[in-house]
């Protein structure tokens, strides 16, 4: 073993690399968002206007008192806002985040985030800077980052851009320093989880978890299991802490997810299915979570995962851009298209022609980063390659759902978790994390060997021949291997390409409006085919780099430079595919939602608190749900039983249920008569006569298609017993007096013994009656509404939504917070009195 020694240098000259690596990454992030900073324009992102328009009532009330909304009831007739608006005081993480982010605005903070992170991980592992800077962008730049920011999934973003923190703190602990490891780890996962997207940390984790098999095993075979689950403990003590930070946001996740699409259905025969909802379980699934079809719904196709390397092997997108000088420009121009209307239509076409339902763009990571992932696999430490390539491997396999069923099902069926998210297609978020990490610790082994010649014999008269050092040859023989693999994927995937069809599930609709068709498929090809040729030129040129690296042509800095620049260019190139100028606009939130004229009529109607269905679309849009209490609404974990009635009564407008529902206006799509007035909504509550005994679920939504809901309640009496059945409601009334989102008031007046049932969504874990201030079990009727008896008599009735999970949570989030932060500075001081380690060849190997 040998020591390369060196005398500790001064502060600021190892701190000085770093800010100039965090200042070239706002350079970046400041040039490709470039409209939001200079220009004062705002990302286009569908999703976040709908979330905009689902959160805008507890916005509003966050506004106006300073308090959370733990309810709203602009969606769905009324759901908890803990996967929509909440925030958690207790949850000190935020100022970490905004630490961290610099202030920067949304979406520009996420980028920036992903590359500090990025940094953050190689610089952990004892990379140097500037190589660490060329691995933060082979990180933060993949295609997907961008793809994600686009469609407004910033939660996502957020969550893959905090993963390298975690990945850090995980081998940091294993390969380095336990403790600052385990601080590390600490702080990742808090800050992961804290960003909310679940999915995500489940894959994150499920990339820890295959690291920690692959190290359990060379921990058994070395006679270091000790040592093993030394580490391992306090990783699951820094696990424990991270989740006390995010508790209330992960326990009250937890709790509602039992109530939510992602839980059990208590139905069990199965409904009519439509495009884009979710389809109950049925006895004959496997009793919790998403239904394996809707789950699976979106799968990359197996032959798709050559968009890895090759971007645009599929078409790109479902809307892509072709040129004027495109074989579809020209069949469009020969059919008499006019110049402006082409240029629309050559701005939005179906190219992508992949086995997913559609798209908004390809994973790609990057010819040349895959290049020296596939050297990576040749030059790596035997622990990290093998935990590298099974990650990518899992990750892979998942991706395709179900066009790999034989492991997915079992993976869906039995793995704990597995089946409760959706788009398996995501999972490749663990390559993307995978790929990139070998790729630069290849680099790194490379840059890390000093080629050398020695002379090699021959006659004294002649000059000697200078020959490689056996450790230059190898590198050379395996940077020739990995080029081989890498091109020949390439050259293979062309002649793939050569028998392909390049149809799509759309061209039958196309070819009956008259589409040229060939045109459009001759431009896919095109794409497929220029796209692989870019991909080989990318990898030719990162090789030869390394190479004459190796023949000593480059130095290290220059070699790790232009490998840099390479990769920028190849990643930033194909992002502006997908993220881009047309994708910024200059319209602010409030701009966004005009008031249409329906809403405008709508909202002449000042009575506190009625429902509106927008006719069009209504459970994919939260537009709606700006301005009114709507039916409809747009989020990805609607409660499971409204979901039901969706599929099972609202779908068909039942007049009844609608009528339950308070839905007193319908938004047509007229021009003639944009909105309908319900003659029978019946307001926010009602005494009933009788109530319908029922023994089931099933048998409860289906009493709804024939039953008499303003005189009659269905109660399904094996979770509800009740002793009366008939009441006298004549001359009895109610009113709603008083409305917040999470706190609802009642004048009653019943002339005798009552039975009231609300329009208000039943919700077991929080909301309370009070009867004249006390408190006063109440029940649920017609499958999804609340419902409670009302002595004779006049009264004051209060329904409050008071979940403890909320208050619980904010407390342990609170200490929990207060406890990472001391452990952050704990560990800061402790780096810092550190004095500077000698390195050894074994720790040069970054992770061996």
């Amino acid at each position: 073993m040998t020591t390369v020694t060196s005398g500790p240098a001064p502060l600021w000259r190892r701190v000085l690399p770093h800010l100039l690596a965090v200042v070239f990454f706002l350079v970046l992030v400041a040039v490709y968002f470039s409209p939001i900073l200079f220009d004062g324009k705002t990302l286009s992102q569908h999703d976040i206007v709908q979330f905009n328009g689902g959160a805008h009532e507890a916005a509003q009330y966050r506004e106006v008192t300073g308090k959370e909304a733990l309810w709203t009831n602009s969606m769905f007739s009324g759901m908890p806002t803990y996967l929509i608006s909440t925030r958690f005081p207790g949850d000190l993480s935020l100022y970490l985040h905004q630490l961290f982010t610099l202030h920067l605005p949304a979406v520009v903070a996420n980028l920036f985030l992903a590359l500090l992170c990025g940094y953050v991980l190689f610089i952990a592992l004892g990379v140097r800077p500037l190589l660490a800077t060329v691995g933060a962008i082979a990180l933060g730049f993949t295609s997907y980052n961008l793809i994600i920011l686009a469609a407004g999934h910033n939660t996502k973003s957020l969550a893959l851009a905090y993963a390298p923190l975690v990945l850090a703190g995980l081998l940091v602990t294993f390969r380095r320093n336990k403790l600052l490891g385990t601080a590390l780890f600490a702080l990742g996962l808090a800050m992961n989880l804290r960003s909310n997207h679940l999915q995500i940390t489940y894959y994150l984790l499920l990339l820890v978890l295959v690291f920690g098999v692959v190290e359990l095993i060379f921990a058994i075979r070395n006679n270091r299991l000790p040592d093993f689950l030394s580490r391992t403990a306090l990783l699951g003590l820094a696990a424990l802490l991270a989740v006390g930070v995010s508790f209330g946001r992960l326990y009250t996740t937890l709790e509602y997810g039992k109530y939510s699409i992602r839980g059990r259905s208590e139905l069990t025969t199965p409904p009519p299915t439509a495009p884009g909802q979710a389809p109950a379980a049925t006895e004959e699934g496997v009793g919790s979570g998403l239904d394996r079809d809707y789950a699976f719904g979106w799968s990359y196709g197996v032959g798709e995962t050559i968009t890895l390397l090759v971007p645009n092997y599929y078409g790109g997108a479902s809307q892509g851009k072709l040129s004027e000088s495109s074989e579809t420009a020209k069949a469009l121009s020969a059919l008499g298209v006019p110049p402006m209307q082409l240029k629309d239509y050559l701005a939005q076409l179906p190219l992508y022609w992949g086995a997913q339902p559609s798209t908004s763009g390809p994973v790609y990571l990057g010819a040349g980063i895959l290049m020296l992932f596939f050297l990576g696999l040749f030059v790596a430490d035997r622990r990290t390659r093998i935990w590298l390539l099974s990650a990518t491997i899992l990750s892979i396999l998942l991706a395709w759902g179900k066009n790999f069923e034989v492991f997915n099902n079992l993976m869906f069926d039995y793995f704990p978790g597995y089946n409760k998210f959706r788009s398996v297609s995501m999972a490749l978020v663990i390559a993307q994390l995978a790929v990139p990490l070998l790729a630069v610790l290849a680099l790194a082994r490379v840059l890390r060997s000093r080629p050398e010649v020695v002379p090699a014999g021959g006659h004294p008269a002649l000059t000697p021949k200078a020959v490689d050092t056996p450790e230059t040859a190898d590198l050379k023989r395996k940077l020739v291997y990995a080029v081989g693999i890498t091109a020949g994927i390439c050259v293979l995937a062309f002649l793939f390409g050569l028998g392909a069809d390049f149809a799509s599930p759309i061209d039958s609709m196309l070819q009956q409006q008259g589409f040229p068709l060939d045109a459009l498929r001759q431009d896919r090809a095109s794409l497929m085919h220029s796209d692989i040729f870019r991909s080989l030129v990318f990898i030719l040129l990162t090789a030869g780099v390394l190479w004459f690296y190796l023949q000593r042509k480059l130095s290290a800095t220059l070699a790790v430079a232009l490998v840099g620049v390479l990769t920028l260019v190849d990643l930033w190139s194909v992002d502006k595919r997908y993220l881009n100028d047309s994708n910024f606009q200059r319209e602010t939130v409030a701009q966004q939602f005009v008031p249409s004229v329906a809403d405008q009529l709508i909202l002449q109607d000042k009575s506190l608190s009625y429902r509106v269905l927008n006719a069009d679309n209504p459970f994919n849009e939260a537009n709606t749900s700006y301005f009114h209490k709507s039916l409809g609404g747009y989020h990805g974990a609607k409660l499971r039983r409204y979901q039901d009635l969706i599929e099972r009564q609202i779908s068909t407008r039942n007049p009844q249920v609608l009528g339950m529902l308070n839905m007193r206006y319908i938004i047509t799509g007229d021009q003639k008569t944009p909105v309908q007035r319900n003659p029978g909504a019946l307001g926010n509550a009602w005494f009933v006569r009788e109530i319908e005994k029922v023994q089931n679920p099933d048998q409860e939504i289906n009493a709804l298609s024939n039953t008499n809901l303003a005189t009659t309640a269905v109660v399904d009496v094996s979770k509800f017993p009740v002793s009366k059945t008939s009441y006298s409601a004549e001359g009895s009334t109610i009113r709603l007096t008083n409305y917040s989102p999470d706190a609802l008031r009642y004048e009653a007046n019943a002339v005798q013994d009552g039975f009231v049932v609300f329009s208000e969504i039943y919700y077991k874990d929080g909301w309370n009656a009070y009867i004249d201030g006390k408190l006063t079990p109440h029940l649920r009727a017609n499958y999804v509404l609340r419902a409670l008896p009302v002595p004779a008599g006049k009264h004051i009735i209060d329904f409050k939504f008071e979940p403890t999970s909320y208050k619980l949570g904010n407390t342990v989030s609170l200490i929990s917070s207060v406890v990472l932060i001391l452990a952050m500075v704990a560990a800061l001081v402790y780096a810092l009195r550190q004095k500077p380690e000698p390195v050894l060849e074994e720790q040069e190997k970054l992770v061996a």
